[in-house]
C-alpha cells in the first residue's frame, strides 16, 4: 500500500527553485577567476553559507555577506559589500527547475503542500509564486528563528501543522540541510530529489526520484 501523508513538506531553494548561487558568483567573479579557481570559489562559497547558518539566527543578507567575505578572503579576491547585496537581491528572481510546476500541481490536487525554507519572509513569496501550484503553508527561517539543518524549524512546522513525524513526507535535494535532520526527528517518509548536489546516502532511508515529475508516482497518483 502506498503511503498517503497528511502533508507533503518541501525544501524550496535547490529542491524546487533553481538556487543559482553558483551562477550569481560566476556573473560577478567569472572574469577575475579562471577555471578551476572559479570552481573552488563556488565550492567555498557553498561551504561558508552552511557554516554561517549553524549559529544564532541572523538575516539571510548577513549570511550571504559573511560567507562571501570569507570566500573572497580564502581565495585572495577583493570583497565588495555591494557584490553580496547583488547576490542576495537575485534570490527572489529565481524560478523553478523545469520539472517542478507540473509535478507539484498534480500532487497538490490530492495532498496539501507545505514549504519549510531557509529564506526571509520578503524573499520567499516571489519564488513560491513561480512554482505553479497552491501551497497550504509557507514557513521561513525568519519565522522560526533558525535555519535548517537545525531541528527547530522542523519542530515548529510540525507544531503549526498539528501533526507528528509519521504524518508527513519530507522532500529535499539535500541530506545536509534537510534529510539528515528529518531522519533524526523520526520522519520516516522522505523523498530525495537527486539533482546532483550530494551523493546518495541510503542510511537515511528515502525514496529517490530524479526530479519532481517523479513525485506523484511516490504517492500512487
Amino acid at each position: 500500500m502506498t503511503f498517503r501523508p497528511k502533508f507533503v513538506t518541501f525544501d524550496c531553494h535547490g529542491t524546487l527553485i533553481n538556487f543559482d548561487m553558483a551562477g550569481a558568483a560566476r556573473r560577478i567573479y567569472g572574469e577575475v577567476l579562471p577555471e578551476p579557481a572559479m570552481a573552488n570559489f563556488i565550492r567555498d562559497f557553498s561551504a561558508f553559507r552552511l557554516d554561517e547558518i549553524l549559529g544564532a539566527w541572523k538575516p539571510y543578507a548577513d549570511v550571504v555577506h559573511r560567507s562571501l567575505e570569507r570566500t573572497c578572503r580564502r581565495n585572495n579576491v577583493p570583497f565588495r559589500p555591494e557584490d553580496a547585496l547583488r547576490i542576495y537581491e537575485e534570490v527572489p528572481t529565481w524560478g523553478p527547475h523545469p520539472d517542478v510546476p507540473a509535478g507539484l500541481a498534480r500532487v497538490a490536487q490530492h495532498i496539501p503542500l507545505v514549504i519549510l525554507s531557509n529564506a526571509m519572509n520578503d524573499q520567499i513569496m516571489s519564488n513560491v509564486a513561480k512554482l505553479g501550484a497552491p501551497f497550504h503553508m509557507v514557513i521561513t527561517a525568519e519565522e522560526t528563528g533558525s535555519y535548517k539543518p537545525q531541528m527547530n524549524g522542523f519542530e515548529y512546522m510540525l507544531d503549526k501543522l498539528g501533526c507528528g513525524p509519521d504524518d508527513i513526507t519530507h522532500v529535499s535535494s539535500s541530506f545536509r540541510y534537510d534529510l539528515m535532520t528529518a531522519h533524526d526527528l523520526g520522519i520516516r517518509s522522505k523523498v530525495w530529489v537527486n539533482r546532483g548536489h550530494e551523493p546518495a546516502n541510503p542510511y537515511y532511508g528515502y525514496t529517490e526520484i530524479p526530479d519532481i515529475s517523479g513525485l506523484p508516482g511516490v504517492f500512487g497518483l
